[in-house]
């Protein structure tokens, strides 16, 4: 099963990303000033899936990412797949996976494993 991670950048903005159940990203999303946006953004993605649009690309250097879109907005960018087989395997997970999905909160500033 696939999860929403979400997390803090360096600019204090917030993100979230949702990764494969084998622990790879698939995708990433924009950037957002508060992080109940990330969470209604997530509710929103995970509702919708059957009505997601996905933009396909090609790189200069030959690799393969997409864009979810949804109601002619981009929620997120994929990671970048060296074969179109391969990102399309990314588009199916997130098709079988994304309304099943968790939620981890990895933004708070909290020291979680402390001194080692």
């Amino acid at each position: 099963m696939g999860t929403f991670v979400i997390s803090k950048k360096l600019n204090d903005f917030y993100k979230f990303e949702f990764v494969s159940r084998k622990g790879k990203t698939i995708f990433v999303s924009s950037s957002y000033e508060l992080k109940f946006e990330c969470e209604e953004e997530i509710e929103l993605l995970k509702s919708s899936t059957e009505n997601f649009n996905y933009l396909k690309f090609k790189t200069s250097r030959g690799k393969f990412f997409f864009k979810v879109i949804l109601k002619e907005k981009i929620f997120a960018t994929s990671r970048k797949y060296s074969t179109e087989l391969m990102m399309q395997k990314g588009i199916e997970e997130i098709i079988k996976y994304i309304s099943k999905s968790e939620i981890l909160d990895f933004a708070n500033e909290d020291v979680i494993f402390g001194d080692l």
